[in-house]
């Protein structure tokens, strides 16, 4: 068989192996727990490796009135919410065909969110209070809401909570949230029914499609939830305070079967052993996982990226590096489908401009550069927001796509190569912001305008950078597999031939 046939149907099971759910993984880090005293988000959006990513900045508007309709947009479904008479400046990354489920993003004044992070609900539990498929708010509709009103992390969680109790929520999801003193996680339980944790500053969280949050204390102001929270799970039969002790929202309200054994909890597993590499624990045994960890390893932006980037290498459950397994049951994070990953970076010490960073990598997070984002950047590049579901020359998306599709067809000869460059890359990318960030702290004493341009100038030049060195690699890429294919038949002649 030629290699070239080999390395089209590995593809094939590469992509069979990654589709079976939609699915993202989440980590979140307080400024204890990392490295450098940042508030640290990072997470992977998984679902489809045709779905275009848009760079959008939303102007702020003043004296708005009238109704936002997710319907309008051909979302989801047919969510309204009134539009905020005064929208703030705010930034998304939504998907190519409706501008909605912006992913991550920042407004004027700070606030972050990412999300969603799918999860799911008892049955049993939904049987009580399903979700509101066709009016309820879903993740098409979090970031525009919340970001274009929102004046801190927890008037955001607490938006977002009003919302789901009385318009409900369209399908189970957590959503992170953060501003310059405070990183939120909320997640959902039921249709109206939700609990949100603060993070504590020297903890780190990290979910893998389930409902992980467990405590909750109507008297504690770091932790809120819907009305009647635990009440409505007496009611129900969902927990018994009798038998069962303290509450457990998890326990209670969120599903727990075999598909979390090899589909959900090995990446949690895995995170866990990567900050906290002392840790003993069976990887089929995720409801007992601490939600909330103090990490022996601080978290930092490039640990974060690294844990994007893990499928298990080094290990049999490798299912790219030891030869594509279409067969393996451990769920990898970096998957093929993941159509972007990111990681928010809020650093209260410094200037907002350059303060909150978001590096987003587009495609599949093992193959793909990891590029900074400032708050400080007025716009994108027009080819920021173009693209679809069908690869073009132009967006910004398809040249990272294209590449990794390429990659795919012979992972254990071409990755290497890739992610050497890549991570080469960051690695020189970050001594220059640490050279630009001293300098636009040193200007902006005396010539903010000045400063402002220096950081956009810096910022334009280093998303470039990323986008040449892609082209490259794919030329690159595209020249040693016309090589093989070119030996491959060369041989197959000549042993015909002989």
């Amino acid at each position: 068989m030629s290699l070239f046939k080999k390395g089209i149907i590995a593809l094939s099971i590469n992509i069979a192996l990654v589709s079976s759910a939609l699915a993202c993984t989440t980590l979140l880090a307080g400024s204890e727990a990392t490295n450098d005293g940042s508030l640290i988000i990072a997470r992977s959006a998984d679902s489809d490796a045709l779905k275009a990513q848009h760079f959008v900045i939303h102007p702020a508007k003043t004296n708005q009135t009238g109704i936002y309709s997710t319907k309008e947009h051909n979302g989801a479904n047919n969510f309204t919410y009134p539009l905020p008479k005064n929208s703030l400046r705010y930034t998304t990354v939504p998907n190519w065909k409706t501008q909605l489920h912006g992913a991550t993003g920042f407004n004027e004044l700070g606030v972050g969110v990412s999300g969603t992070e799918s999860i799911f609900a008892s049955p049993k539990a939904l049987s009580f209070d399903p979700y509101v498929e066709e009016t309820g708010i879903t993740e098409d509709d979090i970031p525009d809401v919340l970001l274009s009103r929102a004046k801190t992390a927890r008037e955001a969680v607490e938006l977002l909570g009003s919302i789901i109790e009385k318009q409900g929520a369209g399908e189970g999801f957590g959503v992170a949230v953060v501003d310059k003193n405070e990183l939120w996680y909320l997640e959902t339980g039921t249709g109206h029914h939700w609990i949100a944790q603060k993070l504590p500053k020297d903890k780190y969280f990290a979910t893998g499609n389930q409902g992980r949050l467990q405590h909750y204390d109507i008297n504690n102001n770091d932790v809120l939830g819907s009305k009647n929270l635990v009440e409505f799970a007496v009611e129900k039969g969902l927990y018994n305070p009798e038998k069962e002790g303290a509450f457990n929202f998890s326990k209670a309200y969120t599903r727990d079967d075999e598909r979390d054994r090899t589909y959900n909890d090995p990446r949690v597993w895995v995170i866990q052993q990567q900050f906290n590499p002392s840790l003993k624990q069976a990887v089929d045994d995720g409801r007992n996982f601490a939600p909330l960890l103090t990490p022996e390893k601080k978290v930092s932006v490039e640990e974060a990226k690294a844990m994007l980037r893990n499928h298990f290498e080094g290990t049999e459950h490798d299912p790219y590096t030891n030869g594509l397994n279409g067969q393996e049951p451990w769920r990898p994070i970096s998957v093929f489908r993941t159509y972007e990953a990111h990681v928010m970076q809020v650093r209260p010490e410094l200037p907002q401009e350059i303060g909150e960073v978001t590096y987003v990598g587009l495609g599949m997070a093992d193959l793909t550069a990891f590029v900074p984002y400032y708050s400080g950047l007025k716009a994108y590049p027009q080819h920021y927001g173009i693209g679809s579901n069908q690869a073009d020359s132009d967006s910004i998306y398809w040249k990272y796509r294209k590449l990794q599709t390429l990659v795919m067809t012979d992972y254990p000869k071409l990755a290497p190569i890739v992610k050497k460059a890549y991570q080469e890359w960051e690695a020189k990318t970050a001594l220059e912001q640490k050279e630009m960030e001293a300098k636009y702290l040193t200007m902006m004493k005396t010539d903010k305008a000045g400063a402002d341009k220096m950081l956009n100038e810096f910022n334009l030049r280093v998303m470039a950078d990323a986008e040449k060195l892609t082209e490259n690699l794919m030329n690159e890429l595209f020249t040693v597999r016309t090589k093989d294919i070119q030996d491959d038949i060369f041989f197959a002649n000549k042993s015909k031939k002989d």
